[in-house]
């Protein structure tokens, strides 16, 4: 394993137009999983000039129901459950901050092309008889953490994600009103013996007010992306030959989905570990959390990052395999690089893991049941990453590290 090297992650905003898309699919969850915590949901959203596309797949009681002949007239949706529907998109739309002529949240166009979950995929993963609730559907999800921020997430990513978090604070305050919804960056770092030591290439670029692109203004923005950028890097990490990018094609002013179309699950790297974990290929918003696309890869995340915190190992990774319809987990792998703690191995911490009953075995419902999953807590993880975010009340519970006590237990 190479210990000196450079190493490079991105993040896009919430106004990116993929980001946008993938927001409003997880207020649709949320929305769905407030009215019926067991509800199925699998939303996809489409994001263009002046329009949002909704389809895929859903089961709300409370909201559709293709066999209650009081809302045939409807299509099986309940009185005033699609215009609920738009009122969400809108309103998401609306916090993000597009008021546009080419995408604006109170004139877009919007289409609703929802329907009922196939009967097929129901039985698949519904609990009935004595049959568990099976995962609902194939696949290989990934987990890690590190130590090289104290979020336990690769530094490239962490630093790139907070640089935007700070534009978009920036940009809503008030404090930079030249900017506008649409940005990216992306962040180099100079690894020495395995550590991040040094920043040596920033890209930003942020839709701009009109003129943001030449003379003062442009020097205005660009200080002020500098600015940003120092506020949180490590001290000591921008140099003299750290490279700077800000807006490199120049003018910014036509972006979001005015500028490109967006779709939901297109920034799978985004919203995990930039490049520096495996990744099981399965995006996760628009999915209820009896998806293990989406619930398996928080529990890997869950078991990687307490394994770091608990001081077991600097480096993690953990996948986890299931079968559609299948409840139990058809594999369990523990990758520590070669950092473990004296004392502690791979095989040893897969057996501790196992071992934890709270756990549930890693079936779906155990996975939901320990981690509070059936809950509308979704669209808050759909910008900025799903990882490495703050354990807040509710949100974001795979970020806790309460399972330490349990993994050093399980060791002994």
């Amino acid at each position: 394993m190479r210990t000196s090297f450079l190493f490079t992650s991105e993040s896009v905003s919430e106004g990116h137009p993929d980001k946008v898309s993938d927001q409003i699919s997880d207020a649709i969850v949320d929305l769905m999983l407030a009215k019926d915590a067991e509800a199925r949901v699998a939303c996809e959203t489409m994001t263009t000039t002046q329009r949002v596309i909704l389809s895929g797949e859903i089961r709300c009681a409370p909201m559709y129901d293709a066999n209650n002949t009081d809302w045939a007239v409807n299509g099986g949706w309940a009185p005033g459950a699609k215009e609920e529907i738009e009122r969400a998109v809108r309103q998401t739309v609306r916090d993000i901050g597009y008021e546009q002529d080419g995408f604006h949240w109170k004139t877009l166009t919007f289409e609703n092309h929802l329907h009922g979950q196939s009967s097929e995929i129901a039985q698949g993963v519904d609990a009935s008889g004595n049959k568990d609730e099976g995962a609902g559907d194939q696949g290989i999800m990934f987990g890690f953490a590190c130590d090289e921020t104290p979020d336990l997430m690769p530094a490239t990513l962490d630093y790139s994600h907070k640089i935007l978090e700070q534009l978009a604070a920036d940009r809503k305050s008030g404090t930079a009103p030249f900017l506008e919804p649409d940005a990216k960056s992306q962040v180099t770092l100079r690894y020495e013996n395995g550590k991040p030591v040094a920043c040596t290439a920033v890209v930003v670029s942020t839709q701009h007010g009109k003129g943001y692109h030449e003379g003062e203004k442009e020097a205005e923005l660009k200080s002020y992306v500098k600015k940003v950028v120092g506020d949180i890097m490590p001290e000591g990490w921008l140099t003299d030959d750290t490279e700077w990018h800000i807006n490199p094609t120049g003018a910014f002013e036509i972006g979001g989905p005015d500028g490109d179309a967006g779709l939901t699950g297109r920034k799978i790297i985004v919203d995990t570990y930039g490049g520096a974990a495996p990744h099981g290929g399965g995006a996760f918003s628009g999915k209820d959390p009896t998806k293990v696309d989406r619930s398996a890869a928080y529990i890997t995340r869950y078991l990687a990052k307490n394994i770091v915190a608990a001081g077991l190992a600097k480096r993690c990774t953990i996948q986890l395999s299931y079968a559609i319809g299948v409840s139990k987990p058809l594999s369990l792998y523990v990758d520590t690089h070669g950092t473990s703690a004296d004392g502690v191995n791979d095989e040893a911490l897969e057996d501790a893991i196992r071992g934890i009953e709270k756990l549930g075995g890693l079936t779906p419902r155990g996975i939901r049941m320990h981690l509070g999953l059936n809950k509308p807590i979704y669209r808050q993880s759909a910008a900025y990453g799903h990882f490495g975010r703050q354990a807040d009340g509710e949100h974001f519970p795979w970020e806790r590290t309460d399972l330490v006590d349990d993994l050093k237990a399980a060791l002994n």
